[in-house]
């Protein structure tokens, strides 16, 4: 090996240093331009798939990563935010949006790239407001980017005076080399748009023709998806039926245009729109490739969605008295953009799960007392356990957040999580209560009068309507959720106050024994604690919204 060829080789390093710097810095300010509400418009999402695709083709041109995207993707699926359905439209988009990297790099601005970085770097630098360094930071970024990339071509230029190298390169002429080769490497970095953008250096030079060149491209959408591969482990399988039907999208795709390639003319039509471009070509061919595999099975969504079940089908045995979290999943790799509103969600959820829980036990443990059944307690008994299990395995994951970077409304939700959980928990505490009494009553054989049953049902069902008003599917009410918790919490404190005056004096009168004043006098206790605490969680939830 010569000096010059080390020197080469230097030089490509450098290049691609550069260009996978740029592109970050880019992407970086454009998240960032973007602002924080871009992280929760997949949460947003309905069941229309044209939406689906145009949303999931402007996050990935914004962050500039289609795997991010299918990570974040995959995310929300597990998070039971996202439907296996909605996915595939989000998917399908994301691999649109990437194809904006190579069109931006095929614009050939190689002369004025350093002017880019050079007026981005100095207003980043000396600019006080935040959005101008953002939008700065995108110029700057496609300046080191534009750079990089030429130091790339004129490093590989070279190559096509070298006989190993051309040899070398006439295997690409098989589809499936050219295929593998592009799906390792692009594997390996973990990025479609960096080995896109390498491609489109290597073509630059004239060293790999585009009838060659399409193969490694139509691999590199297949590579791309080992990011989401990756993300899925450990995750539930709806989350891995996503990648499923990235790894779908990508070999159909790439078996579709191969056949294409071989049997039409279809390189020499793209290479007519900018013959003299191969950059630009390369680019246009990509572009071609996802637009068109969209339109082809977008239509064929839901039956992917199948295919993706049959393929990954539901484990048997999962019962749901094993105790676990459902919906939250730990999500190490920590992406910035979506990573705070899936997260959320994965709260959300869990925490809803154990409001239904709660609301079961304390209208459960009121009826076993009422109907003096020994028979439900072991049920009742388990299902606290779960809830304080649930309660603290919630409040670590929640504390472990705080812990990391989030916007001060991500962090009011965060510590409103962790204030309602433990509500939620006191709830649990207070019904459970009831299951104490049911052995105190029968011990002592101490019956209630139908008045006061009825009162106490009373109470109970006040209880129970709070807690009903304030789960998932009421979200959009929480005023006036908030305004009947208040009206029902001050029904309870007057009912409470109204029926211990009638006990004292029945038990003055003789008419009430001294235990059954007392075991009265705790159930109302703790029916106006219960009210104390759904109030509360009311009140969180109308803070969330402010």
């Amino acid at each position: 090996m010569t000096i010059n060829d080390v020197s080469n080789v230097f030089g490509f390093l450098g290049g691609l240093g550069m260009f996978l710097y740029g592109m970050n810095i880019m992407a970086d300010g454009m998240q960032k331009t973007a602002g924080s509400k871009m992280s929760q418009f997949l949460s947003m999402l309905t069941n229309n798939r044209l939406m689906a695709v145009c949303l999931g083709a402007l996050i990935t041109a914004i962050i500039q990563s289609s795997g991010a995207t299918t990570v974040m993707v995959v995310g929300f699926v597990s998070a039971g935010v996202l439907n296996l359905t909605q996915a595939v439209g989000v998917i399908m988009g994301a691999n649109i949006g990437t194809t904006i990297t190579g069109q931006l790099i095929a614009l050939d601005i190689d002369v004025i790239a350093p002017l880019f970085a050079f007026a981005g770097v100095a207003v980043i630098m000396f600019a006080k407001n935040e959005k101008i360094k953002h939008i700065s930071e995108i110029f700057a970024g496609l300046g080191v980017l534009f750079i990089g990339m030429g130091m790339m071509g004129d490093a590989m230029a070279p190559l096509q005076q070298s006989e190993t190298f051309i040899g070398f390169m006439a295997n690409f002429n098989n589809p499936l080399v050219g295929i593998l080769i592009g799906a390792v490497f692009t594997a390996i970095i973990q990025s479609s748009s960096a080995s896109v953008g390498i491609l489109q250096a290597l073509a630059s030079t004239g060293a790999i023709p585009l009838s060659s060149a399409v193969f490694i491209l139509f691999g590199q959408n297949i590579g791309t998806c080992i990011t989401a591969v990756l993300a899925s482990i450990g995750t539930k399988v709806n989350a891995k039926r996503t990648t499923v039907i990235h790894l779908m999208f990508n070999i159909i795709g790439t078996v579709l245009f191969s056949v294409i390639c071989l049997i039409t003319p279809f390189t020499d039509w793209i290479a007519a729109l900018t013959p003299d471009n191969p950059v630009a070509q390369i680019a246009n061919v990509h572009t071609t490739f996802n637009i068109v595999t969209t339109l082809v099975l977008l239509p064929f969504g839901t039956l992917m969605a199948k295919a993706a079940k049959v393929l990954l089908p539901d484990k048997e045995g999962q019962e749901e008295d094993i105790k676990r979290l459902k919906y939250i999943r730990p999500f190490e790799n920590n992406h910035t953009v979506g990573h705070a509103a899936m997260v959320i969600s994965q709260i959300e959820n869990e925490v809803e799960r154990m409001l239904q829980m709660v609301k079961k036990n304390t209208e459960g443990c009121f009826r076993a007392v009422i109907k003096n059944d020994q028979n439900m307690v072991a049920d009742l008994e388990d299902r606290e356990q779960y809830i304080d299990y649930l309660n603290k395995e919630i409040s670590k994951y929640i504390v472990h957040l705080m812990t990391t970077e989030m916007t001060i409304q991500d962090s009011q939700k965060l510590n409103a999580y962790y204030r309602i959980i433990g509500d939620l928990e006191r709830i649990g505490d207070h019904a459970i209560n009831f299951v104490d009494y049911l052995h105190n009553m029968s011990e002592w054989d101490i019956k209630f009068s139908q008045s006061a049953i009825e009162s106490l049902e009373q109470m109970k069902d006040l209880c129970t309507e709070t807690l009903e008003g304030i789960s998932k599917e009421n979200m959009n009410g929480r005023k006036h959720v908030l305004e009947i918790a208040a009206k029902n919490e001050q029904r309870i404190d007057d009912m409470q106050e109204s029926l211990l005056k009638g006990q004292i004096e029945r038990m003055q009168s003789g008419k009430c024994s001294a235990e059954a004043g007392v075991i009265l006098s705790e159930m109302l206790t703790d029916f106006e604690r219960i009210g104390d605490h759904a109030l509360n969680i009311a009140e969180k939830y109308e803070e969330m919204q402010m």
